[in-house]
């Protein structure tokens, strides 16, 4: 017999508590195999006997350092958050659905846990276990109804894959009978959700919007374009200041040394860093990892679909979540309809709606990371890549070998049809116009050691990556992402794409390049136009004051605040008035590049356009518009960067340099009303951490880690790079033994003081 989804995830609770004493061991003994040393700024540096106590030491320094954040994503994975927290109606109902997701991602972690490697199972146990270890010693830290019972599961459950909630919520977007008018569910995308509707479209209509500069920006340099003759790898993320980079140093003797990012909840989460003998970056890319299908319903046979001529029940999945009901408990139950080709997230007029994906269920994800993370040399990495457990980012290498390597890497599925994108529904009445392979490793667009020695993304698609060897998109699938060079990327290109030699230190400088080359392409216009307008005395001065502008968002540069103000005007005039959050919600302009600029983007000349301005009017009215604006928000227009843009984390609150990349800065930030000052704006997200490595002999690397090892406001650790970030400087690692011993000011055991 056949049991429902919801027992099947309570036996595979009662396995796994069952597997984890299997291992006969307990939290002392592995306190016992782990040594942490922190070094400056509260960089832990774990030694561990084997790959359990390295878990149990990443679990027990995650929850020292960020506690209830830790906690909080165990129990979301477990789909529990519901049963805990006080909701009003519409929140529970919200928060039900995404614990009943979450226990469908739950019952495929404990189905895949043995199919994991042992080694990574133990990393997994191990880190439930720190987990456990940290809460038993720290009662206090916590609510009460927390207990020390994770296990390998709850962590598993973590990396589990879903399906695009953005693909769901663009497609239904766009039909036309959801954007009739209906009651609609108190959103915050627009998408009308009749009460009717599945889950996985309620929790799509949910689901928060990215920043649009969310991303990163990498670069990678042979050694023919270093002084020291040693390959570079430069490794940038920007994303919200909350989600989680952990930096910290993990070494098992005669397994791995490895140092990099650890993001927050999990031993091996989307990970970049580096070993002994190479190292990775990851940035953001955009591939087309799903397609969305349309069936026939049965007119015969309810929750029944028409497909190779016979009619096909559909899979239903009933999960009960629990949810706090004042001082009790109530159930409540969501249900889920599958094909075999994926959920089907949307019923209407006799279609049945499916999303496949390819990342839908991916188990493999840590594997493939700690794969990566112990690899020797290319193959060996390559080896892990082909796992292609991660469904998306580009891959940027280096290693002492001299060797710099690119990856698009994506789970892209091989169409047997021409893509509906997220706007259409393919139809399928025969099981092999469905997609059922993704397109192998290696045909992928990748470069090894392109001409000119560099490597470079700043989520551009991939044919640009080296001006050398430019890849022709005649080449790969229409599906595949188009060419694209946006400003952001154009301002790597100008940095890098040279002769020039550089060392470590250069790069760390130019990383920190606070140009804006959206400037640098369109001031000229922007003030011969106001000139001739005979303008008022303010408008000159504040004109007099852009002209000499240099062009930089510096904290102390003045004229960036006027010119991103004029710019944002400028927008939203080329989009009939209408509010536009940034240049970069039109993806590098194409929608609106003919109002914007006299010369839009051109694979033509892709590092040099756009340029010059459309419309001199609109950009005139945008100016007189931003002068009398800059007043209003900020007091005067006649103020620095730094006056207005702040880095602020708790009492911590300085002036700080950087901005979008739509504006064309390299060094990205974005920034939302200040708390305590309306006048002013305080840093969201954006550059955080950041890391250069030198592979050497032995490597050599800067870091920083902008808003600190720890989210307590009481810890030594928190918010306290955030000055050495501002300032656009850099710590040096410790990476050996020797730099770790000089460097160390705390020594301990999970639980214990070594001196």
């Amino acid at each position: 017999m056949k049991l429902p989804t919801y027992y099947l995830g309570l036996l595979g609770l009662f396995i796994a508590f069952e597997s984890f004493n299997l291992r006969n061991v307990n939290a002392q003994d592995l306190s016992d195999q782990v040594i942490i040393r922190r070094t400056a700024y509260g960089v832990p540096h774990i030694t561990a006997d084997n790959m359990l106590a390295a878990g149990f030491a990443l679990g027990y320094i995650q929850s020292e350092d960020y506690g209830q954040t830790v906690i909080d994503g165990m129990v979301k994975a477990r789909g529990e958050w519901t049963q805990y927290h006080d909701m009003n109606a519409q929140e529970r109902s919200q928060s039900i659905d995404r614990d009943a997701s979450s226990k469908l991602r739950y019952a495929r972690a404990v189905e895949t846990f043995s199919l994991l490697k042992k080694e990574t199972q133990d990393m997994l146990i191990g880190f439930a276990y720190g987990i456990n270890k940290y809460i038993e010693l720290h009662r206090g830290e916590f609510p009460i109804w927390i207990k020390p019972d994770f296990t390998g599961y709850d962590v598993h459950a973590r990396d589990i894959g879903s399906h695009s909630a953005a693909a769901v919520s663009g497609f239904l977007r766009r039909l036309e009978r959801l954007s009739a008018a209906r009651p609609t569910s108190g959103n915050n995308m627009g998408i009308r959700i009749s009460d009717g509707s599945t889950v996985w479209a309620r929790i799509a209509d949910h689901t928060e919007i990215p920043h649009p500069d969310e991303g990163s920006n990498t670069w990678a340099l042979a050694p023919s374009r270093t002084t020291s003759g040693k390959a570079i790898l430069l490794r940038n993320p920007h994303l919200s200041w909350n989600s989680g980079y952990y930096e910290a140093h993990l070494t098992i003797p005669g397994v791995m040394n490895f140092y990099g990012d650890f993001r927050i909840g999990g031993p091996l989460i989307t990970i970049g860093g580096y070993n002994e003998r190479l190292g990775w970056s990851t940035t953001n890319n955009d591939p087309d990892t799903d397609e969305i299908y349309s069936f026939q319903a049965s007119p015969s046979s309810p929750d029944h679909y028409l497909l190779d001529g016979a009619s096909v029940p559909l899979e239903k999945k009933r999960i009960i979540v629990k949810f706090k009901n004042g001082e009790g408990l109530g159930e409540d139950t969501r249900e889920f309809l599958f094909t075999p080709f994926g959920p089907v997230f949307h019923r209407e007029n006799g279609k049945i709606y499916v999303i496949r994906d390819a990342g839908d269920g991916e188990y493999r994800l840590a594997e493939q990371f700690l794969m990566m993370m112990k690899a020797r040399n290319l193959k060996e990495y390559k080896e892990g890549m082909r796992i292609q457990a991660k469904p998306s980012s580009n891959f940027t290498y280096a290693d002492a070998d001299g060797n710099i390597f690119y990856v698009w890497n994506a789970m892209t599925p091989q169409l047997p049809h021409a893509s509906g994108g997220d706007t259409s529904a393919v139809a399928v009445t025969r099981s092999e116009q469905v997609w059922h392979k993704v397109v192998p490793f290696d045909s992928l667009p990748q470069l090894l050691n392109p001409k000119g020695g560099y490597l470079h993304n700043e989520n551009d698609p991939f044919h640009y990556t080296n001006l050398n060897e430019v890849f022709d998109a005649a080449d790969f699938p229409p599906y595949f992402s188009q060419p694209m060079l946006r400003l952001r990327s154009q301002h790597a290109l100008d940095l890098i794409a040279n002769k020039k030699k550089f060392s470590l230190e250069d790069i760390v400088k130019l990383k920190f390049s606070m140009r804006l080359l959206l400037a640098e392409r369109v001031k000229d216009d922007l003030i011969k136009a106001v000139q001739k307008t005979a303008p008022d005395w303010e408008i000159t001065a504040a004109l007099k004051q852009l002209e000499i502008w240099d062009n930089t968002v510096n904290r102390e540069s003045k004229g960036g605040v006027l010119f991103e103000t004029w710019w944002e005007r400028y927008l939203e005039l080329a989009n009939g008035g209408k509010r536009v959050l940034s240049t970069a919600e039109s993806a590098g302009y194409p929608a609106v590049a003919d109002s914007l600029f006299a010369e839009a983007w051109s694979p033509a000349n892709p590092v040099s356009t756009p340029r010059g301005l459309a419309s001199t009017d609109r950009a005139v009215e945008a100016f007189k518009w931003a002068v009398e604006q800059c007043n209003k928000r900020y007091g005067s227009w006649d103020l620095a960067w730094g006056e207005v843009n702040r880095a602020r984390l708790g009492n911590i609150d300085i002036p700080v340099s950087g901005a979008t990349g739509d504006l064309g800065s390299f060094s990205v930030l974005w920034f939302i009303p200040h708390k305590l000052d309306n006048k002013k704006r305080e840093t969201r997200g954006g550059d955080g951490w950041i890391i250069a490595v030198e592979f050497g002999k032995t490597p050599r690397a800067y870091s920083v880690l902008a808003y600190g090892q720890s989210n307590k406001p009481e810890s030594p650790y928190f918010a306290d790079q955030l000055e050495l970030f501002a300032s656009k400087q850099m710590k040096p690692v410790a990476f050996t033994e020797a730099d770790i011993r000089k460097q160390v000011i705390r020594e301990y055991r999970p639980g214990k003081e070594i001196k």
